[in-house]
């Protein structure tokens, strides 16, 4: 049984697998979380032959700490938190606030950086598959799950490597269909489950980006 990935770039290789139903279908579209969701969403998108596009949640960190999420705002300004958390670690309303106006600048900075001045793809009636490259407590994910299905998605499908088994049973709840091909019990972080986990630089995402454009021309004008 799998216990591991060598890197993102195989995580979503076996992702791609798995997501096979959907090869030769119209109106799908892969949608990655960068940075590093974006490589998994690459593989993902290039062995089914769609079109490849970002969508960009930050997550809320706790102070001092942070990796560990306590909340996410998405790129439409839909804000999830975990009220439960941000009350038991004592969590003031101001560095929430402060976190939430820092995460929608980087949204912006990114946005920017990323996708220029071309509009965001279309999701209405489409199938969007959401690609990250591990859901820890599911928050950061959550948010985009709602934001998106806010567009009206034909249908919205969770694809990840790992997570562990609360959060995906939480996230499949809020998506119609959810892929995680590995859920073990015992889950401190994304990183444990990749052999090479290093961090996703914004230039790797913009070439990534790039070749996913180059695809999704060459497949719309053989049709």
């Amino acid at each position: 049984m799998r216990k591991y990935y060598r890197d993102r770039h195989e995580a979503g290789r076996i992702l791609a697998q798995k997501l096979s139903f959907l090869q030769g279908k119209p109106d799908v579209i892969v949608l990655g979380i960068p940075r590093g969701g974006v490589v998994v969403a690459y593989e993902v998108a290039r062995a089914l032959g769609v079109p490849l596009d970002v969508y960009i949640t930050r997550k809320i960190g706790m102070p001092y700490n942070p990796e560990f999420a306590i909340g996410a705002v998405a790129s439409d300004g839909t804000v999830y938190l975990e009220r439960d958390l941000i009350r038991r670690f004592g969590v003031s309303e101001r560095y929430v606030q402060e976190e939430i106006e820092r995460q929608r600048r980087e949204i912006e900075r990114r946005m920017t950086k990323y996708r220029g001045d071309r509009p965001g793809p279309k999701l209405t009636d489409q199938t969007v598959v959401l690609v990250d490259d591990g859901v820890a407590t599911g928050a950061t994910t959550l948010a985009t799950l709602r934001a998106l299905r806010q567009q009206k998605p034909k249908e919205l499908i969770l694809a990840v490597p790992v997570g562990p088994p609360d959060a995906i049973a939480m996230l499949s709840q809020e998506a119609d269909r959810v892929i995680c091909p590995l859920t073990p019990e015992a889950f401190w972080a994304v990183g444990q489950f990749y052999a090479f986990f290093a961090q996703t630089t914004d230039e790797e995402v913009m070439n990534l980006l790039e070749r996913g454009a180059e695809w999704s021309e060459s497949e719309e004008a053989r049709r």
